[in-house]
């Protein structure tokens, strides 16, 4: 008999799966967009030289990586020999200044010596005034020492700076896309020489309507994306506020990680998002004849209610709003 109560069972409650299974709910209308953009470099930057002369070589080619080598070397002939002139400069001063210093020591012991033998007068008032005028005079000439002293170590350091300038520098990481200068050409300051541009992480600059920058902000902080149907992390990276009267639309930048492809521009970046529009939305298995004076019927009091179709997606049609029909009103299927 347990088989028998068991068949029971189930055909009893058949009924109750299928009123379950059928009922459906008034929604909001949206449609699915895919936004499509394409890849640039987060930043671009222009390499110029910051002095002028003869360029000895150029480190990297279009495509290339920067890496601890200098873009591009600056013949550094003048400004050597004008830092070996200035450090030889300083270390005469040097021993000037140590000579300074030793003739300082002698003094002070030469007018102790006479100050002394003063006190016990034994030696003229002359003298003593002599011996301190000349200790006076050494610490004088020892100061102005070490103010030329000085002088020479800022210049040195402004050349050395000025020689670090003939290796004219590019971001470490970032991929050489242009190169205007050949090795042997003479530059003059702020000459262009290439163009280098960080590709590190890759954006998406995209113009969005009102409703689709709504739907991206609903979205978590970082969303799946596509990109060359790979699947991507993406974040926005900025919006900007000012409204293209023209497009009537929003300019916002989108920031891409994980891609695990080769990065560079022009890579295409597809982003499905679900927006809202205008009307409502009902299940297909909720429409009552479709065609010909389509209606769906209210589950909880069984009315039926005509509805105007505007178009249709892969389970719903949209419909046009109706008063007697709000998102969430439960609805019975088509039998």
């Amino acid at each position: 008999m347990r088989p028998f109560a068991h068949l029971l069972l189930v055909l009893l409650m058949l009924p109750l799966f299928a009123a379950a299974q059928d009922v459906f709910r008034v929604e909001r209308a949206s449609k699915e967009v895919v936004l499509t953009g394409y890849t640039r470099a987060q930043a671009t930057v222009t390499v110029s030289s910051e002095v002028s002369g003869k360029i000895v070589r150029v480190t990297y080619e279009v495509g290339q990586v920067v890496g601890k080598s200098p873009f591009a070397e600056i013949d550094p002939t003048f400004i050597e020999f004008q830092l070996e002139s200035a450090r030889q400069s300083l270390r005469n001063l040097e021993i000037d200044f140590q000579k300074s210093n030793s003739r300082i020591g002698y003094l002070e012991k030469e007018f102790t010596r006479i100050d002394r033998l003063f006190r016990g007068q034994s030696t003229a008032e002359t003298q003593r005034d002599k011996a301190a005028e000349d200790l006076v005079q050494a610490k004088l000439e020892s100061e102005s020492i070490q103010v030329r002293i000085a002088e020479v170590k800022t210049a040195l350091a402004e050349l050395s700076e000025r020689r670090r300038r003939h290796r004219v520098s590019a971001p470490s990481g970032w991929i050489v896309t242009d190169k205007f200068v050949e090795g042997g050409e003479i530059v003059a300051t702020g000459t262009a020489m290439g163009r280098v541009a960080d590709y590190r992480e890759l954006i998406v600059p995209l113009s969005v309507s009102g409703r689709e920058l709504s739907a991206i902000r609903r979205l978590s902080s970082t969303f799946t994306a596509y990109l060359e149907d790979q699947t991507v992390d993406t974040a926005v990276n900025w919006i900007n506020p000012e409204f293209d009267e023209k497009t009537r639309k929003l300019n916002i930048e989108l920031i891409v990680r994980n891609y695990r492809g080769e990065k560079r521009g022009g890579l295409l970046f597809n982003l499905p998002l679900q927006i809202d529009t205008e009307g409502l939305q009902v299940p297909k298995a909720a429409l009552i004849r479709r065609y010909e004076n389509p209606r769906v019927r209210i589950r909880s009091t069984g009315e039926e209610v005509r509805v105007m179709i505007l178009g249709e997606s892969n389970d719903h049609y949209i419909i046009v709003q109706n008063p007697q029909l709000s998102p969430g009103v439960e609805l019975s299927g088509n039998e």
